[in-house]
C-alpha cells in the first residue's frame, strides 16, 4: 500500500449496529522507501514500535457490527496518538512546542525521536517542511477519518464507544508486583469513558480469564484526550495487551499459538462490539 494513495484502512461491517469503533493507530507497517533510506537504523528495529498485528486481532469486529480503523503508517514515521503540535525541536528543526511534555522529552512526540530501547531513528533533525508535510498527509487524515466516524455515530445512535486498541512490551510491566497484567485499561482515570463504560470493558476481559489493570502504567495519551467526552455520549477507552501473548517480540512474527490467542480475544471483541453508548441502555446487548 502506498501512503501516498491512503494512510489509514477504515473498513464497515454489512450493518453498524451500535456506534462501536474499534481503531488501531499504531498497527501501521507502510515503510516508504524514503524514509528507510533515511533512517539510521535497519527495518527490523524501526519495528519494534510497531502494534504489530493488533489489526488483524481486532478485524473480528466486522462479524459483530462494528467498524474498524486501522492506520497504515509506522509509528516511527508518525504517531498518531500525539498531538499534531508535540513537535520535540532535538527531532525537527526549528520546532518549539508550547509545553516540553514528558512524552516529547522522552523523544516520542508526534515525529518520534527514538524507537524501543532508545534506539534514534535519525542521524540529524528533519526539517520542519517534512515534519508539516507528515502532519497533513499522513497524521490528519485519520483523524478526520476518526473524528468523522464519531460524529455519524452521534447522529446516528446519540453515542460512540471507541475502542482505541494498542500493545505494550512485556517488560513494560516488568517492574510491577505479580500477577502482572495482561491487559491494561486507560480511561484518564474516569475522564476520557462513563464508569459502566470501563466496567462493561473490563468485564469483558476478565470473562475471558486475562488479568487486567487499570490506569497504571498507561491511563491514556492524545486520542483518549482529544476524543473522550462522556457528558456528550462518547466514551473512549485505550486497551493495551501483552504482546507476548500472541508474538515474537525479538522476531516480530506471530507465535505458533497465534490462533488460539485470536480466537479467544475474537470473544472479547464480540462483547466489546455489543456495548450500547445510549446512557440508559443496558452496558452489553442481550446475546
Amino acid at each position: 500500500m502506498n501512503l501516498e494513495e491512503r494512510s489509514f484502512d477504515l473498513r464497515r461491517p454489512a450493518e453498524w449496529l451500535g456506534g462501536v469503533i474499534f481503531a488501531s493507530p499504531h498497527s501501521g507497517r507502510c515503510y516508504p522507501e524514503w524514509f528507510l533510506a533515511e533512517s539510521r537504523l535497519e527495518a527490523r528495529h524501526l519495528r519494534s514500535s510497531e502494534d504489530a498485528f493488533v489489526d488483524r486481532l481486532i478485524e473480528p469486529a466486522l462479524d459483530h457490527g462494528a467498524v474498524v480503523l486501522n492506520s497504515l503508517v509506522p509509528r516511527s514515521l508518525v504517531d498518531l496518538n500525539r498531538s499534531a503540535d508535540e513537535m520535540d525541536p532535538l527531532v525537527v528543526s526549528g520546532a518549539m512546542p508550547r509545553v516540553m511534555s514528558p512524552r516529547i522529552m522522552a523523544g516520542l512526540g508526534v515525529i518520534p525521536r527514538v524507537v524501543s530501547q532508545g534506539r534514534a531513528i535519525h542521524d540529524r533533525p528533519i526539517a520542519r517542511e517534512e515534519a508539516d508535510l507528515r502532519i497533513s498527509r499522513l497524521w490528519a487524515p485519520y483523524h478526520r477519518a476518526l473524528a468523522g466516524l464519531i460524529d455519524e455515530s452521534l447522529d446516528r445512535f446519540g453515542g460512540a464507544i471507541l475502542i482505541d486498541m494498542h500493545s505494550m512490551p512485556r517488560d513494560a510491566v516488568a517492574h510491577l508486583p505479580r500477577p502482572r497484567p495482561d491487559f491494561v485499561l486507560g480511561d484518564r482515570n474516569g475522564v476520557s469513558a462513563s464508569p459502566r463504560i470501563s466496567a462493561a470493558v473490563a468485564d469483558s476481559v476478565a470473562a475471558e480469564g486475562f488479568r487486567l489493570r487499570r490506569n497504571s502504567p498507561f491511563s491514556g495519551a492524545y486520542i483518549t484526550a482529544a476524543y473522550g467526552r462522556p457528558a456528550r455520549n462518547v466514551h473512549v477507552v485505550q486497551l493495551e495487551l501483552d504482546r507476548s501473548l500472541y508474538m515474537d517480540e525479538r522476531l516480530i512474527e506471530p507465535r505458533a499459538d497465534f490462533d488460539v490467542f485470536a480466537a479467544r480475544f475474537a470473544r472479547i471483541v464480540a462483547r466489546l462490539a455489543r456495548l450500547r453508548p445510549d446512557a440508559c441502555g443496558p452496558a452489553i446487548a442481550a446475546e
